[in-house]
């Protein structure tokens, strides 16, 4: 399969334009407070294995261009109760969900998980193990989120001792002045002794996560950024575009607006980031992600098997994932949940003996037909009608016949084939499959949310 792709700055600035990222379709803006516990539990599917996420919402200093959902603290009191909400959280839905299934994946989120103890560490993974089926044997993909400011002497040690064989490390930029402006101070020294550390401790696959776009960046400052990463060979690869938006995300009111690079400089910073990375011997797996050959991601993509979740892509699209902690969503069978988002609501609701539920929604047959068909071009970069026909008894042609008539605008651009037998994204189309996915997807000419750019 062809790993790379090709920059053409006309054909991304007349596509450049606000679109979902797709971590689901239908998305997360399409959520609704009707759904309820009562819908959750009557999500089909119950499948084979499970995948579990929790979402731990505490950080000690705040990043001033994060857009996560956090809670800036120095008081590590603030963990514990919290903990044990998680605990009672799990009762109930280990109650509903687990019938002995295998834990397949397991991901800790943030904020920054590290936040913790490791002796809160260990109960958390104890507490998980006493309601869910955990693997002993290091099958797992069992991953966490590191701050590696947060590191102590032990703590690598302490978290494969409980199960965790992955980590991804936020760097986001070596510059200074860049660090100083997002109020992220990290060495390189640091995190990359962090990163070789791991790997000597036998955590199969590292991760590292650049931003481009942020205060102060240049085309020189962040290729240097760049260089030195490349030179300790994560496994994986994530690079970011900023989306500065401070109405909607308050620490980014914080930025020096007049600091942000201009579009031209992101699209070179873009541009010479792919092409650092492919001469590199990354593969570019899609929406800022890239892997080397050998990493599961990209072995999975060749093989066709290659997943999308809330937490990004995946190798486990047959697990139901069940999400714990504020804001945290999961995904049973054919339905989402959604968490409420801040902590009183949360714990108002583990007090009651409820799930603490905000939002969800029940996906018709139509959500799933184009949520595969969404999965597969943004996974795989390529749909086979008579494949895709099968699986859904459907005329691919005739069920899509208005959206493939869309697309012959980007096919004349060269952003896709379209034949008789199916879809094959170009080169030139990867870089903006978010596009061609907007394509099918429905709700998106009535939606007013706010998304960011493609680019």
């Amino acid at each position: 399969m062809n790993s790379h792709f090709s920059f053409d700055p006309d054909l991304i600035a007349r596509y450049d334009r606000p679109g979902p990222r797709y971590t689901s379709y239908p998305t997360a803006v399409q959520f609704t407070s009707d759904f309820g516990v009562e819908e959750y539990r009557a999500a089909t599917g119950r499948s084979a294995a499970l995948s579990l996420y929790f979402h731990i919402p505490f950080c000690d200093t705040v990043c001033f261009y994060c857009a996560c959902n956090k809670i800036a603290t120095k008081d590590r009191s603030k963990s514990e109760p919290y903990l044990l909400a998680l605990d009672r959280e799990m009762a109930m839905q280990a109650e509903i969900f687990n019938q002995g299934q295998p834990v397949e994946q397991l991901h800790w989120g943030g904020g920054t998980p590290t936040f913790l103890s490791h002796a809160q560490m260990r109960w958390l993974m104890q507490k998980t193990r006493d309601h869910f089926n955990l693997l002993d044997d290091d099958k797992g993909e069992y991953s966490i989120e590191i701050d590696p400011r947060e590191v102590q002497a032990d703590t690598l040690d302490v978290l494969r001792e409980i199960g965790f064989n992955r980590m991804s490390i936020g760097l986001q930029d070596l510059d200074d002045q860049v660090q100083l402006a997002v109020n992220r101070k990290q060495s390189g020294e640091l995190t990359f002794r962090v990163m070789h550390e791991a790997r000597e401790r036998g955590f199969r696959s590292v991760s590292l996560d650049l931003i481009y776009g942020l205060p102060h960046q240049t085309l020189k400052s962040f290729a240097m950024t760049l260089d030195a990463v490349i030179a300790e060979r994560p496994d994986r690869l994530s690079v970011f575009n900023y989306a500065h938006m401070p109405e909607k995300f308050k620490p980014q009111r914080r930025i020096v607006a007049e600091a942000l690079p201009s579009p031209e400089v992101k699209l070179d910073i873009l541009q010479m980031t792919g092409q650092k990375l492919q001469d590199a011997g990354y593969v570019y797996i899609g929406m800022d992600h890239f892997a080397l050959p050998g990493d599961e991601l990209a072995r999975a993509q060749k093989e066709g098997q290659l997943y999308r979740n809330f937490q990004g892509y995946s190798t486990h699209a047959h697990c139901d994932l069940l999400a714990f902690g504020v804001s945290a969503i999961g995904s049973v069978g054919n339905s989402y949940a959604q968490n409420v988002k801040d902590l009183d609501s949360y714990y108002a609701a583990i007090e009651a003996g409820r799930l603490p539920l905000e939002r969800g929604l029940s996906l018709t047959r139509d959500d799933l037909i184009r949520r595969d068909l969404i999965s597969q071009l943004i996974c795989q970069f390529r749909l086979d009608f008579d494949a895709f026909d099968r699986s859904w008894d459907i005329e691919s042609r005739r069920y899509f016949a208005p959206e493939l008539e869309q697309l012959a605008p980007m096919q004349a651009d060269g952003l896709l084939e379209l034949g008789e037998t199916g879809i094959r994204v170009t080169d030139a189309g990867r870089l903006l499959i978010r596009n061609i996915c907007m394509v099918f997807d429905v709700y998106l000419k009535s939606s007013h949310a706010r998304f960011s750019r493609v680019i």
